[in-house]
């Protein structure tokens, strides 16, 4: 999510009549700070196709225009357009094996957090049921402590895998060079902590 404010583009809609799968069930265990981890569902998944056509789910192509649309003219806290963290994350997402439905909840991740789009957006959107759920997963809310934050990923498959390609890209030496000291230091300990909570491993 970019801190500094940015042009807040219109909301945009879609047709109704969204379908989906049920989230799928998962086998979890304790981590070291006794939150749940996915066991079936690790940074790797099966891609699934998403078919095309009136009616149809979003495609995650459809997705990213929805969100490019809706990020215009916002930029990151290093100046860069943000849409350039939205695709960094669509293509951490499946280089970690996530199939189309992940890949539209990565392009649409920040679009609540940051009132770009809305929940009556996103319940009426042509979405499978799975990416709407993370969506809302990822979606940090107004005083939210870290931890309830991740128990909430952890709770929801796919949603995971979604936010370790956020933290990935968030904390991407390259791009924290590119803010003042303090703001960089104050960031990677933010990220590594929720790493720690959510069960991820250096390379995850």
């Amino acid at each position: 999510m970019a801190d500094a404010p940015g042009a807040v583009a219109a909301r945009r809609t879609v047709h109704p009549g969204c379908t989906g799968d049920a989230p799928m069930a998962y086998v979890a265990e304790r981590n070291e700070g006794g939150f749940r981890v996915p066991q079936e569902e690790p940074l790797h998944e099966e891609r699934t196709q998403t078919p095309s056509g009136d009616g149809a789910p979003m495609t995650p192509a459809e997705a990213e225009a929805v969100a490019r649309a809706a990020h215009n003219g916002r930029r990151d806290k290093a100046g860069r357009p943000y849409a350039e963290h939205l695709q960094a994350v669509a293509e951490g997402v499946r280089a970690r094996g996530g199939g189309d439905e992940l890949v539209a909840a990565a392009w649409l991740h920040d679009a609540l957090e940051d009132g770009v789009l809305d929940e009556e957006w996103l319940e009426a959107a042509r979405l499978p049921q799975r990416t709407k759920d993370v969506v809302r997963a990822v979606t940090k809310r107004p005083g939210e402590e870290p931890e309830a934050y991740a128990r909430r990923i952890l709770a929801t498959p796919g949603a995971r895998l979604v936010k370790a390609a956020d933290l990935a890209h968030n904390a991407d030496p390259r791009r924290l060079a590119l803010l003042d000291e303090p703001t960089a230091r104050r960031l990677e300990r933010k990220y590594a902590t929720m790493r720690g909570l959510l069960g991820l491993a250096p390379d995850d």
